[in-house]
């Protein structure tokens, strides 16, 4: 079983991340790793904390000479603004001094969390609860992508929306592999006329103190039919999939294929018509309004699933709460943020996506070496182009 583990705190010491059940012998390059770690990092309406670090994977274990030994795989990010945070956060002791968050952000974790664990300072909750974390993920799912492409698989993802600026045409494969290789990013849109109506829909953000949100696809390319599983409700993948991208700071909603266009069609116009080539002998759809999952079961078509990120919480215009010490009315906290950050989600949603398809490629193949899991996979597409 693939699993994987994440640890660390906004503005403590580092971030950890754990990825145990990987097979030996998969290559792995660091360097793939730190790209995207870069490109989370990036997109227009990054806050200044994004100016402070410059993330880079330190793999301490589970990798040697460049290619997995089977054991499980550590990883270290170190946060640069710790030095800041030292006399605020340590260990052990009182500190320095302190930066108690009394102030809850509404639709943060701050109060949930804090009556949870029953703290009156909200500091605590919000340096795990922070989008922070997905620094470890998008390491994760980084080294999962390296294992996909073993496979012919490819995971990547576009901005379809921010606030009321829509992209309003399907992007193709290229175009997403185009956009992944830029070294400058600035919404991740496929469209460059769309992209600066989403820049423009940020700057008002930007200049009324507010925070703005959006969509975001994922596209996994490549994938053999079979994946998930129709004979339990936490064997299929479309649903574990809702539950990665789910799990994501922000994100509120989850969309596989054209869901929402589904549910004001009637079933004749939505679903995916089935074909057969007789010169090569395989079924087609005429369609991939499922979004490459029937039944939980990928089909064979690329995978589209997106996210619907709100407006972060913390703003510089605060919203009313109440003081924890007082119990008075007060403005929310405000902490060094983003204005919108869809880009970078959509980032950590190829992340989650790529970690749930390496977990479906090995229950499905095994495999305790790369050789193991691959003969197991060519064994089975024999069987499905002999259909």
């Amino acid at each position: 079983m693939l699993r994987f583990e994440t640890a660390g705190e906004s503005h403590g010491e580092c971030l950890v991340a754990t990825l145990t059940g990987l097979p030996a012998s998969v290559p792995i390059s660091v360097a793939a790793v730190n790209r995207e770690l870069w490109r989370r990092q990036q997109g227009f309406g990054r806050g200044g904390r994004m100016k402070i670090e410059t993330d880079q994977a330190e793999i301490v274990s589970g990798v040697r000479h460049s290619i997995t030994i089977g054991s499980p795989i550590a990883m270290i990010i170190r946060n640069k603004d710790w030095k800041n945070w030292t006399g605020i956060l340590p260990v052990e002791g009182e500190g320095e001094e302190r930066k108690p968050v009394t102030k809850p952000r509404p639709g943060h974790a701050d109060l949930a969390g804090g009556i949870k664990y029953g703290f009156r300072d909200a500091r605590y909750i919000l340096e795990r609860a922070s989008a922070r974390e997905t620094t470890s993920r998008v390491a994760v799912g980084a080294i999962c992508k390296q294992f996909l492409e073993q496979f012919g698989i490819g995971v990547l993802s576009h901005v379809v929306q921010v606030g009321t600026a829509t992209l309003d045409r399907e992007a193709t494969w290229d175009e997403l592999v185009a956009l992944s290789k830029k070294d400058e990013v600035l919404l991740n849109c496929v469209d460059a006329d769309t992209e600066q109506r989403m820049k423009e829909v940020i700057d008002v953000a930007y200049r009324t103190g507010d925070t703005v949100g959006g969509v975001f696809e994922v596209v996994a390319h490549g994938l053999p039919v079979g994946l998930g599983s129709h004979i339990a409700w936490d064997t299929r993948l479309d649903g574990k999939l809702a539950q990665a991208i789910v799990s994501m700071q922000a994100v509120k909603g989850v969309e596989v294929g054209s869901a929402r266009e589904q549910a004001r069609e009637y079933g004749s116009k939505v679903q995916d018509t089935i074909h057969y080539n007789k010169d090569d002998k395989q079924f087609f759809r005429g369609s991939n309004k499922a979004g490459g999952l029937e039944g939980g079961i990928t089909n064979g078509n690329d995978l589209y699933v997106r996210g619907l990120l709100k407006p972060i919480s913390t703003l510089r215009r605060p919203l009313e709460s109440v003081d924890l010490a007082t119990r008075e009315s007060t403005a929310a906290a405000y902490e060094r943020s983003d204005i919108a950050v869809v880009p970078a989600a959509g980032v950590i949603g190829e992340a989650m996506v790529a970690i749930v398809l390496a977990q479906a490629m090995l229950d499905k193949f095994g495999g305790d070496s790369l050789e193991e899991t691959k003969r197991n996979y060519d064994h089975y597409m024999d069987q499905v182009r002999n259909y």
